[in-house]
């Protein structure tokens, strides 16, 4: 047999893992905009309120995501990667060509679309990683969810500063990079990346869960890296490419799992018939065993709530009907929506205080929301596994802490941009991360795609609530005009009122995520017994 691997194996799952994870390094380019946004203002003659709205036209994008969603029913993973990376390549291709003057500025309706396709294009890359990297890994939702998440968030980094590694900072060549990078990273997860049946033994679990920390660690060095090279100021040309060409080492370093499970693998070939038999037969029968232990212990909680449970498929209408999806779809708004105003106004918002290099924050936002995004999910998937403790108490507790780091940054201390950076940053991740496996864990797999997608649709609602109407209409008030026609505005007044409208309603999110973690308290604590049970009966099966 050699080192040839099937999709199923140990390593050829793991394989597909890592794929999933290099799309999710690269899928995160929606929230980079600030970077090229000024060039597009000046180049096209924009205000603020213009320019916000192409913003909310990147995120309208997510909008269309409830297509990803209802084709990842009836769409193969590779097809969906496809789709998504074709996408991206015309809509970040067309916006470089504008930029790098290649052509001249179109229509300002006709960029809305190319920014509509760029922003759609991740929702099915998104869409295709989630669903298929959950199903396969469903006993671990929060470290799936954190860590491919937490890679959406460091991508925004890992763009910007291999761009002012490698280009200094070129707009237009930063959005060639967002072009063509994708399109070609994709490709690896087509030919690895499929859905195979997930672990059904409590050695598969452990082993999976050390697996997971192994990459963790990797992903924590990937960004702490990153974030030593953003604190050190300018570096010379040389010491930039050793610095990108160590990162793409650092990138590639989890693929290390698989090779480990290949190489185990030959080794062992020559008694390879029996453990082959036992790898067809047994899993099967003890999965079995568990879906009747899960079975059994949900169909009590479902009799006694008559709410959405782990394990309990709904359909997208019986999800829509429930009252737990719509405390769960505004919390999340509050929390992502804000979130977004921020990284869309986030060149402005350091140009009004005074910063020439707004590039810093950007960063600074994508590396912080990736700590929150990794952790939250490890820390909420361990804690439900010890105490069966409710999921969204996380989320709570995310929108308290951004609540007060938009009060920092209205306040506008020296240094409340950098605080405020970290902080929402933080809390974006940490909402993203909990509210992937959350939904989940409510509404069950089946329909996991759609349910998803709708979820999504709190970004482009978001950023048209906060970021196109709160912050546009709120700067272009303060702002002066220029000899371009656009206009300006300097000074800590610019941004005031937006930060404390968001406070208020991060306060609101907080409100919703306490009830939501009020209702959910005892489903959650069946969860925690029903694998409890099917640990103790698996154990004395084997």
């Amino acid at each position: 047999m050699g080192f040839k691997i099937s999709p199923a194996s140990p390593a050829g799952k793991w394989i597909g893992f890592v794929t999933a994870v290099w799309v999710q390094a690269i899928s995160g380019n929606n929230y980079t905009f600030s970077n090229y946004s000024d060039a597009l203002k000046s180049l096209m003659g924009l205000t603020q309120l213009q320019l916000n709205s192409l913003s909310v036209a990147k995120d309208v994008g997510k909008a269309f995501g409830l297509l990803a969603g209802l084709a990842s029913d009836r769409l193969s993973t590779p097809v969906m990667l496809l789709i998504g990376s074709i996408e991206g390549f015309i809509g970040y291709g067309v916006q470089w060509l504008v930029v790098s003057r290649r052509i001249q500025p179109l229509p300002y309706w006709v960029m809305c679309i190319f920014l509509c396709m760029g922003g759609n294009s991740t929702t099915w890359m998104n869409t295709a990683i989630l669903v298929t990297c959950i199903r396969n890994f469903r006993k671990n939702r929060g470290p799936v969810s954190g860590i491919l998440k937490g890679y959406v968030g460091l991508s925004t980094a890992i763009f910007t500063d291999i761009c002012s590694a490698l280009f200094a900072d070129d707009p237009a060549k930063f959005l060639m990079m967002l072009a063509i990078v994708p399109f070609v990273v994709c490709l690896a997860a087509i030919v690895f990346l499929r859905e195979i049946p997930p672990s059904s033994t409590t050695a598969e679990e452990s082993d999976e869960t050390k697996y997971f920390g192994i990459i963790n660690v990797l992903a924590v060095i990937i960004a702490l890296y990153l974030l030593a090279f953003d604190v050190t100021g300018t570096h010379g040309g040389l010491f930039s490419q050793i610095f990108a060409a160590i990162l793409l080492v650092l990138l590639a370093s989890p693929m290390s799992i698989p090779i480990y499970l290949a190489a185990k693998n030959f080794i062992r070939s020559g008694a390879k018939t029996e453990d082959v038999e036992q790898h067809v037969t047994e899993p099967l029968l003890a999965a079995e065993a568990e879906k009747k232990v899960e079975t059994t212990s949900l169909t009590e909680v479902a009799a006694e709530k008559g709410r959405p449970v782990l394990g309990e498929e709904h359909t997208i209408f019986e999800a829509l009907s429930t009252v737990d999806f719509w405390i769960l779809f505004g919390s999340f708004l509050c929390g992502v929506g804000t979130g977004l105003a921020v990284m869309n106004n986030l060149g402005q918002m350091g140009l009004a205080l005074g910063y020439a290099d707004v590039s810093m924050f950007v960063s600074l936002t994508s590396i912080w929301g990736f700590f929150g995004r990794i952790f939250s999910g490890s820390i909420s998937e361990y804690f439900i596994k010890r105490a069966g403790t409710p999921r969204p108490i996380w989320n709570a507790a995310s929108q308290i802490l951004m609540a007060v780091g938009y009060i920092l940054m209205a306040m506008a201390m020296p240094g409340s941009l950098y605080v405020g950076s970290i902080v929402v940053g933080i809390c974006y991740g940490v909402r993203l991360a909990v509210t992937v496996p959350t939904a989940s864990e409510l509404f069950g797999l089946k329909y996991y795609g759609l349910i998803y997608n709708i979820l999504i649709l709190n970004l482009p609602l978001g950023s048209f609530l906060f970021s196109g109407l709160l912050a546009g209409f709120l700067y272009d008030a303060q702002a002066t005009k220029t000899a371009s026609g656009g206009n300006t505005c300097i000074g800590a007044h610019c941004y005031r009122l937006v930060f404390v409208v968001m406070a208020i309603a991060c306060f609101i999110g907080f409100g919703l995520d306490v009830l939501l973690s009020i209702r959910t308290k005892s489903i959650y604590a069946k969860i925690y017994a029903s694998r409890k049970q099917r640990k103790s009966s698996m154990s004395n099966g084997n």
